[in-house]
């Protein structure tokens, strides 16, 4: 290049806009994975947004549908892990161990897990040691509640009859066992009623003199709808794990409270975007629980409920 031609050259260089000449370098967002996107994830979307994150600008979601499927929960995980994103965040023990499966390396906050010792997610929940950290709600006594409450029921329940998807391992076995313990101090039969498809679901209208007691898990939840109607033309008492069975038409419901662990949980995608480390995050145990009633159902099925029962009650739908 001879003189001439570099003086044109900067020349031109000079005559550019400045916006042309320093164009910032593009910020990266973080992707976060979502197994199963919808409506229960609003409160961790509202937790993200107090700790000051603006989804499309500071954060995104990469979602994908498995709705608790064993074999689609795999392979909802493995395709979160391809891609890959910089977290991934599940719900339950099913969702938590398939992401675990996926990946070693990508850290992974799971909400609303069993034992996440047993399921090895975790070695311990002081110190998880891996790649994955979160929440748990599990709590022994809480096996006891739900059967008191059917007892308190009038008329009373004697038979409580257990559903539960067994194919929810290690969680499943480890809740069934911890209400049959509670059942003997109490002087009631539980009766196991696994359920993982339609057809076993549909099976339930035919169980008699007793109430229902519905474990935890993501099949029961996404299939709720038949499982509510059934239980409904049973004509039986039902304690269910999750308010929402209750806001839809269930008696009773006695949880942790899940929407109060969500927003807990966006405070560990916070830190871990900023550079903590999942295995060095403890596991945290649930601290609230709510009792959710309703009468309307209550009515219907013709029994009564205790009134201490309903003064201790969360929220009494009417």
């Amino acid at each position: 290049m001879n003189r001439r031609e570099l003086i044109a050259l900067m020349a031109g260089a000079a005559a550019m806009p400045s916006a042309a000449r320093a164009q910032p370098r593009p910020t990266k967002i973080p992707r976060i994975g979502i197994i199963d996107d919808g409506e229960i994830w609003k409160p961790f979307r509202d937790g993200l947004r107090e700790a000051g994150y603006s989804e499309g600008q500071t954060i995104a979601f990469e979602t994908r549908a498995a709705d608790g499927n064993p074999d689609r929960l795999s392979a909802a995980a493995a395709e979160l892990a391809r891609l890959p994103v910089d977290l991934i965040a599940t719900y339950g023990t099913p969702a938590s161990r398939a992401a675990k499966a996926a990946t070693t390396t990508i850290p992974i906050v799971a909400i609303s897990v069993g034992d996440p010792v047993r399921a090895g997610l975790v070695q311990n929940l002081a110190h998880p040691g891996g790649n994955v950290t979160g929440f748990t709600d599990y709590d022994g006594p809480l096996a006891g509640k739900w059967l008191e409450m059917l007892t308190q029921v009038a008329p009373p329940v004697r038979r409580v009859f257990v559903v539960y998807n067994p194919e929810t391992a290690p969680f499943a076995p480890l809740m069934l066992r911890t209400v049959e313990d509670a059942a003997q101090t109490l002087h009631v039969a539980v009766e196991p009623a696994p359920v993982n498809d339609a057809g076993s679901i549909a099976a339930l209208a035919t169980r008699k003199d007793g109430g229902f007691l519905v474990l935890p898990d993501f099949f029961t939840m996404a299939n709720r709808a038949q499982l509510l109607a059934t239980i409904g033309e049973a004509r039986l008492p039902a304690v269910f794990w999750s308010r929402t069975f209750v806001e839809e038409g269930g008696l009773m419901s006695y949880s942790t409270d899940s929407a109060e662990q969500l927003r807990r949980a966006a405070s560990y995608i916070d830190r871990i975007l900023r550079g903590a480390l999942a295995a060095d995050l403890p596991v945290q145990n649930p601290t609230r629980f709510e009792l959710t009633i309703n009468l309307k159902t209550a009515k219907a099925l013709g029994v009564t409920l205790p009134a201490g029962l309903l003064a201790i009650a969360n929220d009494v739908i009417e």
